[in-house]
């Protein structure tokens, strides 16, 4: 009932709404006249058969008649009588039987849904949205997109022309506005002057022409937008997007950067500033079966190891966590710090075999790219012949058939790629290579979020979301840099100083005990300070840089950061 006032505002406004109304209404005044008519002929029949009964019966025995009940409580003897019966009664079967369902239905009821509808997928935002971000598309990156929106506040609305759709998007509990992407009218009843940004994930021809279209009305609104041809990116550009992104090639980059087989250096996944985040395997170092804290990392290298994954599963790192054959560290420090580290523990279990990539489409191609700048040796198994055909590390045939996985390298590979769109795909395979080959590193990519995790369960030792490096990329964006997820799930991200933290050590604001974030740099007056000591005073003015999971992060901004 929330949405009444709009479905009644819509429904005697609209032009048509009101010509509905007022045709039904003649049709009922008709209605009512010929049963008065009728009501009056009754009376004078009754008469001429000697009989009386009062103004009420009369109608009574109209509506009895018309509805064909047919009581047989009052009943005419005359032929005359049962001529008038009949033809009461036939009328009352059009009219009342048939054309008052379809005169309602056509003149009332459906206008009514249809208003119904319009007022649940509004056409027009409130006046005074500001500061919010359009979308134009409902997918996975879009529905990873606003859950990250919801976490930092941000209010959204989905543009679609499909009503239909926009019903369904708002039967799940999105947020949705009717409107054409090529008509300025929609920007301009959106209010896009005033947001935060406006996002355009569809074909390359739709979001040219819905990018050109919102720079007409607005020469200043962020307009973000999706490119999947390498050719289209300039297009987008000079279409008025002020920032276009090739989401497969960058995944792919991101794949092939969490190769860890190939050396045992510290691999660098992300930057943030001066303060670099490298991973890197522990197997057969000099590091395995110890504490953190017998370890004397810190001490060694002055990098600091803010956590662990164990296939899969990121743990904090804590003095007494215990590293395995299976850890994959991760390293928080300066170039030189990371530099340090290689010098002490990446001469350990070096391999040359190639690096395996199941899939040759745009990720698993962005992904050999990566791999043959860093001059990393590797093998793509595609399916298609078209994609395969005369390519030199290319392996042509069906990466399920263990004869093609043999053939590219399977028996010695020290990592696996998989690239495929198709999460189903990925399980089977990732279940496949780590059945084939135990302590392979499997590296895969998800397509849906939900997926994440069955690809854990099925072997993946690192498992990275389209839809959320997506996502994360957007957001990045929205609030300049200030977050960097450097694996799925796991974030680097800055927030200013909480003014309940301000003139306390590092030590007594307990945050990682209260939000399970790490405190791995402060900015301070123009310096960034890479891995504070635990007595580091916190001053007002300085901005933290954290690193967490999803869920830590949350803890963190609902705990600090309104405080």
């Amino acid at each position: 009932m929330k949405f009444l006032p709009s479905v009644l505002v819509y429904f005697f406004q609209n032009k048509k709404a009101k010509a509905n109304v007022r045709a039904l209404l003649k049709f009922i005044l008709v209605l009512l006249l010929l049963m008065s008519l009728y009501t009056i002929a009754f009376h004078y029949i009754k008469v001429y058969e000697g009989e009386e009964y009062s103004f009420i019966s009369g109608i009574y025995w109209t509506i009895v008649t018309m509805t064909t009940l047919g009581y047989g409580d009052i009943v005419f003897t005359s032929e005359l009588g049962k001529i008038f019966s009949s033809v009461v009664l036939l009328s009352g079967v059009i009219f009342l039987l048939v054309m008052l369902p379809f005169t309602f239905i056509q003149f009332f009821y459906a206008p009514w849904l249809e208003a119904q509808n319009k007022a649940r997928a509004p056409r027009e935002l409130p006046r005074n949205t500001e500061n919010h971000v359009l979308l134009s598309n409902m997918d996975p990156l879009s529905a990873s997109l606003i859950e990250k929106l919801k976490q930092y506040n941000y209010e959204y609305s989905i543009i679609t022309s499909d009503q239909q759709k926009a019903l369904e998007y708002y039967d799940q509990g999105y947020k949705v506005l009717l409107g054409d992407l090529d008509d300025m009218t929609t920007y301009e009843k959106a209010r896009a002057d005033r947001a935060a940004l406006v996002f355009f994930n569809n074909d390359d021809q739709t979001n040219t022409s819905a990018a050109f279209t919102l720079r007409q009305f607005s020469r200043d609104v962020e307009i973000i937008t999706s490119a999947e041809a390498k050719e289209s990116v300039d297009i987008l550009d000079l279409a008025g997007s002020t920032q276009v992104y090739q989401f497969p090639r960058m995944l792919g980059r991101a794949l092939a950067r969490r190769v860890l087989g190939v050396s045992m250096h510290a691999n660098i996944i992300g930057r943030f500033n001066d303060l670099l985040i490298a991973e890197a395997p522990a197997m057969r170092t000099p590091l395995e079966s110890k504490t953190l804290i017998d370890s004397k990392l810190r001490e060694a290298t002055g990098a600091n190891v803010v956590g662990i994954w164990e296939r899969g599963k990121f743990i904090a790192a804590l003095p007494e966590t215990r590293i395995t054959s299976d850890s994959v560290l991760v390293l928080a420090g300066s170039e030189e710090q990371l530099e340090k580290y290689d010098e002490i523990y990446g001469i350990y279990n070096l391999s040359f075999a190639p690096v395996l990539i199941l899939g040759g489409g745009r990720v698993g191609r962005a992904a050999a790219e990566a791999l043959d700048e860093n001059e990393i040796e590797y093998r793509v198994v595609e399916k298609n012949v078209r994609l395969a055909a005369n390519k030199e590390k290319y392996v042509q045939g069906n990466a399920a058939d263990l004869y093609i996985l043999k053939k590219a390298g399977m028996d010695k590979a020290p990592s696996v790629i998989i690239t495929t769109n198709n999460d189903d795909l990925n399980i089977y395979l990732t279940i496949y290579c780590r059945k084939l080959r135990p302590e392979i590193q499997i590296i895969t990519r998800a397509t849906r979020d939900r997926n994440i995790s069955k690809l854990h369960h099925a072997g993946a030792d690192l498992v990275m979301s389209y839809a959320s490096m997506g996502a994360n990329t957007i957001i990045n964006y929205l609030k300049g840099d200030n977050v960097l997820m450097v694996a799925e799930g796991l974030d680097v991200f800055k927030e200013k100083m909480p003014k309940s933290l301000e003139d306390k050590s590092l030590a007594e604001s307990e945050i990682r005990k209260k939000t399970g974030c790490s405190v791995i740099a402060i900015e301070s007056q123009g310096e960034t300070i890479i891995n504070p000591e635990p007595d580091t005073i916190l001053a007002k003015d300085d901005e933290l840089i954290l690193i967490g999971t999803t869920e830590a992060e949350s803890k963190f901004l609902s705990h600090f950061a309104q405080k």
